[in-house]
This record gives structure tokens, C-alpha cells and sequence, in this order.
């Protein structure tokens, strides 16, 4: 399209469950895709989302096996993330998520054995959450401390999760907000906070609703009323 960006912007989501289930149940993954929807963007990809450290930091187990991985080893590992994806682009960004803090009464209490059985405290979880803090400090990537922002809530505990683990909708909703906050914050580098990007196809049209004067046509295009929370 002449006058026009490349295409619209791909935002790559990397990392275990916390992310598999983002587009599920009002997820904030779910929730960017709505946002971001017909908004224009040069560069493929425009932004990366890592989340590591909930399965690493779940206690060791005798047999050896299992998803655990030593903090040092996690520490290493994510720089090893952060390194390759600095190496592929100097226009895509990224921002890690820390490893958010959990319910463990709600885990310890849970029919499934699953997640019952799990030996993962949130005292672990807020080490494994500074960890990743610490590495984007050092390498200068933008991070999104979730152990502290989702705590904030005063009924973080009940609201925030599915199963004393997952993310409900309102416990994503903070996610999205953290996301967008930093979004918004490199706006004048990044170009990537959705207000602040081209939208398609918001060219005024007869073929629109027709105004309540009858004189004119609707432009939809930036519409955002269908949308629970108004966000910014």
C-alpha cells in the first residue's frame, strides 16, 4: 500500500505455560492480538516477549527429573535468550517478563496432582524473578517485574490466578498493563504503543454506518468501546 508501513506488526510471545495460556480465558496474550489489531509496522518482528522461570524454579526432585533448573544455570540461560535475540535486529525490541509470584495454599489444596505435588514456593519464585531483573539490567533490556506489580493487587492471592499457578483474566489484565506501560514509556524509540501507530484501511467511506444526520458516514476504524477495559 502506498503511504504505508510494511505490514502489520508480529509480536513473537516466548516461553512456557505462563505464555501457552495467554489466549485463553481473557489472557493477556489474547488481549494484545485485540489491541494491536490493524495497526501498521516496518519491522518483522516489531517485539519479543520472553517468560522463563516458573518451571525453573520448582524445587529439584530426588529422581532428577523434572522441569528445575539451578538459579545460576537460569541466570546463564537467559543471557544466552537475551544475547541471540539482540544479535537478530537492531529495530526488533524486547522485553522479559520476571516469574510472578503464585498462591501456594491454592497449589497445596489442588485436586490435581499435577500441580498439588508441585514443591515451588513464592519466596523461590521472587529469587528467580530478581534474576531475571538482574540480567536485563546488565544486557539493557527492558523487564517487566511481575512478582512485584502483580502483588500490588490486595487481593492478588484469589483474583490473580485460574488454579494458584496460571493467570486469570484480571491476573493477565495486569500483565497487559505492565506491557503496554513500557510500550508507552519508549514510544519515541520503539514506535510500538498502539496509540501512537498507523491504522489500516481508516480512510472515511460511503459504504460506513451512516451518521444519525444522514449526511455522512461512521469511520469505525478506531473504535475500541467493544473492549472491557479502556486501555492506554
Amino acid at each position: 500500500m502506498i503511504g504505508r508501513a510494511a505490514g502489520r506488526p508480529v509480536f513473537v510471545l516466548f516461553g512456557s505455560s505462563i505464555v501457552q495460556y495467554s489466549f485463553s480465558n481473557g489472557g493477556w496474550g489474547a488481549t494484545l492480538a485485540d489491541i494491536y489489531a490493524r495497526k501498521d509496522s516496518a519491522v518483522q518482528p516489531s517485539l519479543v516477549i520472553v517468560y522463563f522461570g516458573g518451571n525453573d524454579s520448582i524445587a529439584a526432585h530426588p529422581s532428577g527429573l523434572g522441569p528445575h533448573v539451578p538459579l545460576e544455570e537460569y541466570i546463564n540461560n537467559m543471557k544466552k535468550i537475551a544475547e541471540h535475540l539482540k544479535s537478530l535486529s537492531d529495530k526488533t525490541r524486547v522485553i522479559f517478563l520476571s516469574c510472578p509470584p503464585l498462591n501456594e495454599e491454592t497449589l497445596r489444596k489442588s485436586t490435581s496432582t499435577a500441580l498439588s505435588e508441585i514443591v515451588r514456593t513464592n519466596e523461590t519464585c521472587r529469587l528467580y524473578s530478581e534474576a531475571c531483573i538482574s540480567v536485563c539490567k546488565e544486557m539493557d533490556l527492558k523487564c517487566v517485574d511481575l512478582w512485584n506489580a502483580i502483588q500490588k493487587r490486595d487481593d492478588w492471592a484469589t483474583a490473580c490466578f485460574t488454579d494458584g499457578l496460571h493467570l486469570s483474566e484480571e491476573g493477565s489484565n495486569l500483565v497487559v498493563e505492565e506491557i503496554l506501560r513500557v510500550l508507552k514509556d519508549d514510544a519515541a524509540e520503539w514506535g510500538l504503543h498502539w496509540k501512537a501507530m498507523p491504522t489500516e484501511f481508516d480512510e472515511d467511506s460511503p459504504y460506513d454506518l451512516v451518521a444519525s444526520s444522514g449526511q455522512s458516514t461512521i469511520n469505525p476504524s478506531q473504535w475500541t468501546f467493544h473492549r472491557k477495559i479502556q486501555w492506554d
